[in-house]
């Protein structure tokens, strides 16, 4: 075990499975105590399980490390603020919080249930507020704390998936706000944008990439193409979710106490820093615009390629 993180006391929630778990447990390996929250639920948000976070308690333990388990419902006031107090009541502290709770429910728009929308927006959006909350009103009061929130490159468009688009925006959205709210106070808050396989993505890299309607995930986000995975050092293969962990342990350091207010993009060995929306074109008038004004400027002066 390494001692970057000797003394921190770390929560992750989601972190009973996949990319959660990879975390939790490097995590530890560096010297954190880490809450291990997981509500065990399936893809969908439907049931509950204590054995994910269980297993990965174990599994941090038997390497020598400190953990615990937590099964509160982090989209939920009650939840947020469970998961909190456990850090503080078994460990006396909170200096990470790692938000990485997601469930999906697919359906074209135009076949979008309210529930399909309400229960993904609740999971992932809220339960990426609720912990947060309750870990700012802490790390406010001593100066201090790391926070990172794991979204998806779905939010710049997904297709048959505007619940979880919109959540994973949202996440954005908030991750760069409270990185502002936060600042002041010495607390970093960034946002991780991973492509990996796991449970809401079971199928290969490959295989999800040609489910876009041939719209390959680096065209979605921007990132030009991947150099090709040839060949893999070390355990596993380029898709594993462990491979989010290294990026997001560093930004739980104080190494990087510059670095707030980022979205950074994971895909196996690469690592890609997103850059803040900026305004393309614009057009300036002193005084309303006309009608006329609009059908000719816009389109000339705005979208050019529409015409």
């Amino acid at each position: 075990m390494a001692d970057r993180l000797e003394g921190k006391v770390a929560v992750v929630t989601g972190a009973g499975r996949g990319i959660g778990r990879g975390i939790a447990l490097q995590l530890a390996d560096e010297g954190a105590s880490v809450i291990v929250n997981d509500l065990g639920c399936d893809v969908d948000g439907s049931g509950s399980s204590a054995v994910p976070a269980d297993n990965v308690v174990e599994e941090i333990r038997n390497a020598g490390g400190q953990a615990a388990a937590n099964y509160a419902d982090v989209a939920t006031i009650d939840g947020g603020e469970s998961v909190v107090q456990s850090a503080v009541d078994t460990f006396g502290k909170i200096d990470i919080l790692v938000n990485s709770v997601g469930i999906l429910k697919q359906a074209m728009i135009y076949q979008m249930t309210e529930q399909d929308w309400d229960e993904v927006i609740t999971n992932n959006l809220k339960g990426t507020f609720c912990p947060t909350k309750f870990a700012c009103i802490l790390f406010r009061q001593q100066r201090g704390g790391r926070i990172v929130n794991l979204t998806s490159d779905a939010g710049l468009g997904a297709l048959g998936s505007s619940n979880y688009a919109a959540a994973c925006e949202g996440i954005v959205g908030l991750t760069r706000t409270v990185a502002r709210d936060m600042g002041r106070y010495g607390v970093t808050c960034n946002a991780i944008s991973p492509l990996a396989r796991t449970r809401l993505f079971p199928g290969l890299v490959e295989e999800y990439r040609e489910a876009q309607a041939g719209v390959t995930a680096e065209d979605v986000a921007g990132i030009g193409v991947s150099p090709p995975v040839t060949t893999w050092e070390g355990t596993g293969s380029a898709d594993d979710p462990e491979n989010v962990a290294p990026l997001t342990v560093l930004l739980c350091t104080d190494e990087v106490d510059n670095m707030n207010g980022y979205v950074f993009g994971v895909r196996g060995g690469s690592i890609y820093l997103y850059s803040n929306p900026q305004i393309e074109r614009s057009i300036h008038k002193e005084g309303n615009y006309s009608m006329d004004e609009m059908d000719f400027l816009v389109p000339k002066m705005i979208v050019p390629s529409v015409r």
